[in-house]
């Protein structure tokens, strides 16, 4: 991790923010988060709303973010159908077919781009485009699957296999419903929603940002995403990842900042200091005793966490979870 001797929302000029478990989950405000995007957005950081989501379009998820006391517009919205649009508009002729495999959001993306969306493979489209729709039925699967195994080039917004399941367990992604094509044909798709390049390429030609920071609450795509795009990330504790599954992080899912909430951006972060002995933040001193951490100190537990985390990663290897559990009880995060 770095240190930060200023909030995060003077430092870096845009926040590249995810939604579910970040601004809101589901249709409920994540607390603190629209107090603090307010106060971050008077500061000068200009905030952009990055989805793997490719089922809405632009203007539906910002008509929920201010629903949820976030104001912004469409133009603020970055979608990986967007990404996945602006990658085919790069490699086909302008008014080129593409058989759409998913909902509006899709289609809409693809119309801004000047492509052409169509529905069935006599159409003979250059490429398959497949985004996550709930109403997606086997016949548009298998028109996709039939333009695929004629050499249409396929190419899928994201890859997640699993979507929030709105209190249950959670349910299919488009990362699962990709797999019938895939199945199908014996072709892989091009994927354009984090964590791969794409869409974080996307957000940065249409913010400008020249010191981005990528504000996640999953490792395997937010952080990922920003480790792959080469950006700084903060990674929040308001969605799916806790502290245990930060600590036991492989090295490209390690965040550059930690923090409870969106506050997060409104504070500087202190650094960790290794003193030869242990790894020393605020009060807080982490050490390896054989094979396991202890954790020392007292004062805010998310500087003691830093410490920790500090420890957990002192080389690239994976570190135990049972060499962690006690110090981490110590700051009653678990």
């Amino acid at each position: 991790m770095k240190s930060c001797d200023r909030p995060l929302c003077e430092a870096y000029d845009v926040a590249l923010l995810d939604l579910d478990g970040v601004v809101y989950i589901g249709h409920r405000p994540v607390p603190a988060a629209a107090e603090s995007l307010a106060k971050a957005r008077a500061a000068g950081q200009r905030l952009a709303f990055v989805t793997n989501n490719a089922s809405r379009t632009p203007s539906a998820v910002a008509a929920l973010l201010t629903d949820v006391g976030v104001p912004a517009a469409a133009d603020d919205v970055v979608t990986s159908a967007q990404a996945a649009a602006r990658l085919l508009a790069d490699r086909l002729p302008a008014g080129a077919s593409v058989l759409v495999v998913g909902g509006m959001g899709l289609r809409q993306a693809l119309y801004a781009r000047g492509l052409k969306p169509v529905s069935t493979a006599a159409e003979r489209p250059a490429a398959v485009a497949q985004g996550y729709d709930p109403g997606l039925s086997y016949g548009l699967l298998a028109e996709g699957a039939s333009a695929v195994r004629n050499g249409a080039l396929f190419v899928g917004s994201n890859g997640d296999l699993t979507i929030p399941g709105g209190g249950g367990p959670p349910k299919p992604g488009n990362g699962s419903l990709l797999k019938v094509i895939s199945a199908a044909t014996g072709v892989e798709p091009i994927i354009t929603g984090k964590p791969e390049r794409p869409l974080h390429h996307e957000s940065i030609l249409r913010t400008e940002a020249q010191r981005p920071l990528v504000v996640g609450d999953r490792l395997d795509t937010d952080i990922e995403g920003a480790y792959n795009g080469g950006a700084d990330s903060l990674l929040v504790f308001t969605g799916v990842t806790d502290p245990m599954t930060a600590l036991t992080a492989p090295f490209h899912h390690r965040p550059t900042y930690i923090a409870p909430d969106l506050t997060g951006l409104l504070a500087p972060h202190p650094g960790v200091h290794a003193d030869g002995v242990g790894y020393e933040c605020e009060g807080w001193t982490a050490r390896w005793d054989d094979d396991r951490v202890e954790l020392t100190g007292e004062g805010d537990p998310y500087d003691g966490l830093r410490a920790l985390a500090a420890a957990a990663w002192r080389d690239d290897t994976v570190p135990p979870a049972k060499a962690l559990e006690g110090a981490l009880q110590r700051l009653a995060l678990t």
